[in-house]
């Protein structure tokens, strides 16, 4: 057995992944890459079920930071319509008719860069309103202090999302109003707090391989690997820095689903943005690579999602079911 063959084989989950080992991962063959990322999630997971999240975004536009990615800065002429912090009664209405359509998680969204405590009091409210329908709750509203997280989890949310991005060495290009740390700092305070994490990225965004070997070898090496992974592919959005950025190509999209499903074969690794343009095959590909969640809804916070009417179209051209 090859040393390659042996990193993947091994089922052990990792916390020490080299660059070299995950570019050895990228540089496989396709139909060899997709086996082995197949048959490490079948391990773990049924390969024929996906878990069904729903993206919800409670207060829209304004945010002070500069992600080249982002139509809600304050930064970039996106012609974004601004909202303020959604009524309580609303979120729980659209929390109960994304239930019906099948989400079992529901993730809300706000353009803050860091809340502050009082913003935090209607977001307990909401949080133990999607409790009670049964619905596991996810937020994300940028960085948080260490009382904040623990207050958000005596609320019982679930998981918080703090996304990455990108990888280290790639991040200044993206963002500059906060660092890398303070993102590992968030996160740290949701661990701290007893709470789950999804945390992923954005491949799509003129970075090279080595940014997303980069993103996957941070994701990988922390200390409890998140439980989701979203893998969002860049939406390009007129007035932003990145509008006119050349597109990823689909293959080398799903090479990285498939190191991903590898580097965290515990993980749910989650199809994010993106997939309204993404062909059925293309889909197909990614699930066959290891992705086993998906976001439901015609919106992803401000950008545009595959139908439920579609999603579901595909699902049973695959045979694919959704958890309950």
């Amino acid at each position: 057995m090859s040393t390659q063959r042996k990193i993947m084989a091994a089922d052990v989950l990792r916390h020490d992944w080299q660059h070299h080992d995950i570019a050895a991962l990228f540089d496989l063959p396709f139909s060899d890459l997709l086996f082995e990322a197949q048959a490490l999630h079948r391990q773990h997971f049924d390969p024929n079920a996906v878990q069904v999240s729903s993206l919800l975004s409670i207060k829209t536009g304004k945010c002070p930071e500069d992600c080249a990615y982002c139509p809600q800065s304050v930064r970039h002429d996106s012609e974004l319509e601004v909202e303020a912090l959604m009524p309580v009664a609303d979120v729980l209405a659209a929390a109960k008719t994304a239930k019906e359509k099948g989400a079992m998680r529901f993730c809300m969204g706000a353009a803050w860069r860091s809340p502050k405590d009082k913003d935090l009091e209607p977001l307990f409210e909401m949080i133990k309103g999607v409790k009670a329908m049964g619905l596991e709750t996810c937020v994300t509203l940028g960085m948080l202090k260490a009382h904040q997280a623990k207050n958000l989890r005596e609320a019982g949310l679930d998981y918080y999302n703090h996304n990455l991005d990108t990888s280290p060495e790639y991040y200044e290009e993206i963002i500059t109003t906060r660092t890398y740390e303070d993102r590992l700092d968030t996160l740290a305070h949701v661990r701290d707090a007893g709470m789950q994490v999804c945390c992923g990225g954005i491949v799509g965004m003129g970075e090279g391989r080595d940014d997303r070997i980069g993103l996957l070898q941070q994701l990988a090496n922390q200390q409890r690997h998140p439980e989701s992974v979203p893998i969002n592919l860049l939406v390009r959005v007129k007035g932003t820095p990145l509008q006119d950025v050349e597109a990823l190509d689909p293959i080398e999209f799903v090479r990285t689903i498939a190191v991903a499903r590898i580097l965290m074969p515990h993980s749910y690794v989650r199809l994010s943005a993106g997939r309204e343009d993404m062909s059925d095959e293309m889909q197909a590909l990614c699930f066959l690579a290891g992705a086993n969640s998906v976001f439901y809804g015609e919106k992803l916070l401000t950008t545009p999602n595959a139908s439920t009417d579609r999603d579901q179209a595909l699902f049973n051209k695959l045979g694919i079911n959704t958890l309950q």
